[in-house]
């Protein structure tokens, strides 16, 4: 089962590295990673979306609660969540193809990010399921590359994760 995790910790050299160290040394799977500032700029927030069972995911919130670090540490319900992807993806593109990959851009409301004779580069945001579709749709035409940040999640409604 996967486990989003948004953890709240001081901003400065070498955090990011304790924390990846915990799940390394504890055998834990990160299948997402993203850090980013907060709006105080001596915070970062890190989202983790982890696999395994509740004992598993009790653990990883125990270790983490123990880095010096860290300031705060949460595991949210997945139907609390409102979470985002970013997914660059190169196509291949012959000028006979270029309005089907438009119209594909359009349905999915994806932004075309570069254009040129061979190629075309699509991004889209949003959540997993959707972006995984997205995929799916392209491979047909001959997917060159694909960029995918990790996940990003904040909660729905009025509850936060402040400090």
């Amino acid at each position: 089962m996967k486990h989003t995790i948004s953890i709240l910790v001081e901003n400065h050299a070498g955090v990011l590295a304790r924390v990846a160290g915990l799940f390394a040394r504890r055998a834990y799977n990160i299948d997402s990673l993203a850090v980013g500032v907060t709006a105080d700029e001596n915070v970062s927030r890190i989202t983790i979306v982890a696999d395994g069972d509740d004992y598993t995911l009790e653990q990883i919130l125990k270790q983490l609660n123990k880095l010096i670090d860290v300031i705060k540490v949460r595991a949210v319900n997945e139907n609390e969540l409102l979470t985002r992807e970013l997914v660059l993806v190169k196509v291949n593109c012959t000028p006979a193809q270029r309005s089907e990959l438009i119209s594909i851009a359009k349905i999915t409301e994806a932004k075309i990010s570069d254009i040129s004779v061979n190629s075309i580069t699509l991004e889209l945001s949003d959540y997993s399921a959707k972006i995984k579709n997205f995929e799916e749709l392209l491979r047909p035409y001959g997917i060159k590359e694909i960029v995918r940040t990790g996940t990003i999640a904040i909660q729905r409604g009025s509850a936060s994760l402040t400090i």
